[in-house]
């Protein structure tokens, strides 16, 4: 028997933990090493700043859901600009998370191939993709159940890393002199590249908070998303704020930064410096869950926002189909099988042109975060009453927000590194813009 509506199984611990685990991925754990790169240990400012961005964000999101609690990001940019402007931002968002699951999927075939090393990749990469399918097709719960313990273990590596590496700071498990803090300012000080490197490292710190929006998708499926949504924004963002500034004191606390680029992943370095042999196989396994909660987390992501186009009008009708189980059944294969052929794309092109594609992502969540902005500016004069959970000095802190965002967006753009990027984003949007204008999907 089909389902006529999603189903609303996912509970607050599990919002919790998507909130985190979506925010905490591949990008600290190993692109951690770029930020600091680009500006030393006074990469911690571009990471709060950064958190203060996204926290606004999350914020307006979660005033908006407590107003229109049955409206997920797509309905909420329809209400605000009308359906063209969901249609671009609905379709775009699609196309962002296929790549991300491509490139995803990709890397956790490779991470596999640590340990099954004669196997091939497309093999390893198939079968992760498989594995992700089978969870999506259960009920959402046990969506939500697998990301809840995925994100655990990423949090419990970061919080053991915090402890062991904030120890051996001061002289613990280690024969050598105690490093203290001498490491903060003895290689061209706390902002060896100046205030011009921390706004470089701002643009990836942005890129690696992309994914906190995508609890504005879970709005349909959450119980009392009104009164849940703020509890767990309020909860979480400081959390992630602070598991991304403390590990990264810890890292340059305990080497010099501008050595941490050369050597791999600075997690792993600072594991070997304790003394556990196995730090290689920890860190392989620490990467594989945080690349397969990624993916997994888009293939939620795709198959929630076809079925919220087609809602809308955006879309086929087709994609309003729901399996027994609640699940967008047409939504999750047509994703799946863009989920195969990205993987074959990402396998098959030279590096540098997928790296190009990947560029649509960066792009996505500024845009994403910006219309977030936008919609709350706009509706907050026409809620019907208001809700129990608001802005702090709305709308100063809004507009400070998409000010910024929209700097750091023209930042982007306006970078010579990123002009094949840009312009097939461009060229991405205009397509869009065209189908949205004659009814072309």
């Amino acid at each position: 028997m089909q389902q006529d509506s999603l189903q609303k199984g996912l509970l607050p611990r599990h919002l919790r933990m998507m909130a985190i685990g979506g925010m905490i991925g591949a990008g600290m754990f190993k692109g951690s090493a770029e930020t600091v790169a680009l500006a030393g240990p006074g990469v911690v400012l571009a990471y709060l700043f950064g958190g203060a961005l996204m926290l606004i964000v999350m914020a307006a999101l979660a005033e908006m859901a407590g107003v229109f609690p049955k409206s997920d990001i797509r309905d909420l940019i329809a209400r605000a600009f009308g359906t063209r402007a969901a249609f671009v931002v609905g379709w775009l968002y699609w196309i962002n998370w296929v790549l991300v699951m491509a490139v995803e999927i990709v890397a956790a075939g490779s991470f596999l191939q640590f340990w099954f090393a004669s196997a091939p990749l497309w093999v390893l990469s198939s079968l992760v993709a498989l594995v992700i399918i089978f969870i999506n097709l259960l009920h959402v719960k046990y969506y939500g159940e697998m990301e809840f313990w995925l994100a655990s273990i990423k949090v419990a590596t970061l919080l053991v890393f915090i402890a062991l590496g904030g120890a051996m700071m001061f002289g613990a498990f280690s024969a050598e002199p105690a490093p203290y803090f001498t490491h903060y300012t003895a290689h061209g000080g706390f902002f060896p590249q100046g205030m011009s490197g921390v706004f470089a490292s701002l643009l990836v710190v942005m890129f690696s908070y992309g994914g906190a929006e995508l609890i504005g998708i879970t709005i349909a499926e959450t119980k009392d998303a009104d009164k849940v949504l703020p509890k767990v924004i309020k909860g979480v963002i400081g959390r992630v704020v602070v598991f991304y500034t403390l590990p990264l004191l810890v890292i340059c606390g305990l080497m010099p930064w501008n050595e941490i680029a050369q050597k791999g992943s600075p997690f792993v370095q600072v594991l070997s410096s304790a003394g556990l042999s196995s730090a290689a196989h920890v860190m392989n396994f620490i990467m594989l869950t945080a690349v397969f909660s990624a993916a997994n987390s888009g293939m939620y992501a795709t198959s929630r926002m076809l079925y919220s186009l087609a809602k809308g009008g955006e879309a086929p009708r087709a994609f309003l189909t729901l399996s027994k189980n609640g699940v967008p059944i047409l939504g999750l294969i047509v994703s799946a099988c863009s989920l195969f052929i990205g993987a074959l794309v990402a396998y098959a092109t030279p590096e540098n042109v997928f790296n190009y594609l990947m560029g649509i992502p960066g792009f996505t969540v500024m845009l994403v975060w910006i219309s977030i902005c936008l919609a709350q500016l706009k509706l907050r004069p026409q809620y019907p009453d208001m809700p129990g959970f608001t802005v702090v000095l709305f709308p100063y802190t809004t507009w400070f927000a998409m000010l910024a965002l929209c700097g750091i967006f023209i930042s982007i753009v306006c970078n010579p590194a990123n002009l094949i990027s840009t312009l097939i984003c461009v060229g991405t949007m205009v397509i869009l813009f065209i189908c949205a204008r004659f009814k072309l999907v």
